[in-house]
């Protein structure tokens, strides 16, 4: 592993979070219990009149590395219109809680309290992938908060089966050895099946600084979100219709949750 200042990962990180930073956004911690701590980026607390008029908006990150990395083209278009707060969900970069659950469930009641610590009575939220389940529970769970709902290529609708078939597309064992990259070879098969951009030239050792970086911190709790997900158990659906407006979003060539999974949902 290369030294922290000679890190591809460390140095791209800090340009990253230069981009929130010029969304008018600055990072903050909150414990929003006796357990469980969250770091988000927000308004500052001093924001301005203009920022308090505009409609709040939740961006919650999918599985793997924290908000900085998943949203940074998203904040700066976004913040002409909305009050944005990008949480690391539990278990994510600055994020912890020394409780037992590690349920979706457990997130969006995470993410519920937080923003009942902000004093944010109505918000909408977006969720892309592992953060569109934590949306579509929150929106079960607040309805008398949470106004429109986005789900990205997020299969809520997840089966036993669709697990099996993403195995098998993955030419895996088991799930986390694709959602949780331990080398560079592993890091290209995550690439392959979440990205259209390949990293087939990108040195071995450019990819595992960035397998350090973004994979290794919290890798048993991680492993055990992934375990402790209340969908894809069995083969029927857990999907019972919200309230909210919901609009999905879907990478048509996605390989993890396949566009027929959106036709599905949409019914």
């Amino acid at each position: 592993m290369a030294p922290s200042f000679l890190s591809v990962a460390r140095f791209v990180e800090a340009l990253l979070r230069r981009r929130f930073s010029s969304a008018g956004l600055s990072l903050q911690t909150l414990s929003i219990d006796s357990e469980t701590t969250i770091q988000f980026w927000g308004p500052p607390p001093s924001s301005s009149s203009e920022n308090t008029q505009k409609p709040s908006l939740l961006l919650l990150h999918g599985f793997g590395p924290s908000a900085v990395w998943q949203w940074s083209h998203q904040v700066k278009p976004l913040s002409h219109f909305f009050r944005l707060y990008v949480p690391d969900l539990v278990f994510f970069g600055g994020s912890s809680s020394s409780g037992e659950n590690r349920s979706e469930m457990f997130q969006a009641l995470c993410m519920g309290k937080l923003m009942e610590k902000l004093e944010v009575e109505r918000f909408s939220v977006v969720g892309t992938s592992y953060g569109g389940f934590v949306a579509y529970n929150m929106a079960k769970m607040f309805p008398e908060k949470v106004e429109k709902v986005v789900l990205a290529s997020s299969g809520v609708n997840l089966r036993r089966s669709d697990n099996e078939a993403f195995i098998a597309r993955a030419k895996c064992h088991r799930i986390k050895e694709v959602m949780l990259p331990a080398s560079a070879t592993d890091l290209r098969r995550f690439s392959g099946m979440v990205s259209s951009k390949r990293l087939d030239y990108v040195p071995d050792f450019v990819l595992n600084d960035f397998c350090q970086k973004m994979y290794s911190e919290k890798r048993e709790e991680k492993a055990e979100l992934l375990e402790g997900l209340s969908i894809g158990k069995d083969d029927k659906t857990n999907v019972s219709p919200i309230q909210q407006d919901v609009m999905l979003i879907w990478g048509e060539q996605d390989q993890v949750f396949p566009l027929k999974m959106a036709h599905d949902l949409k019914e």
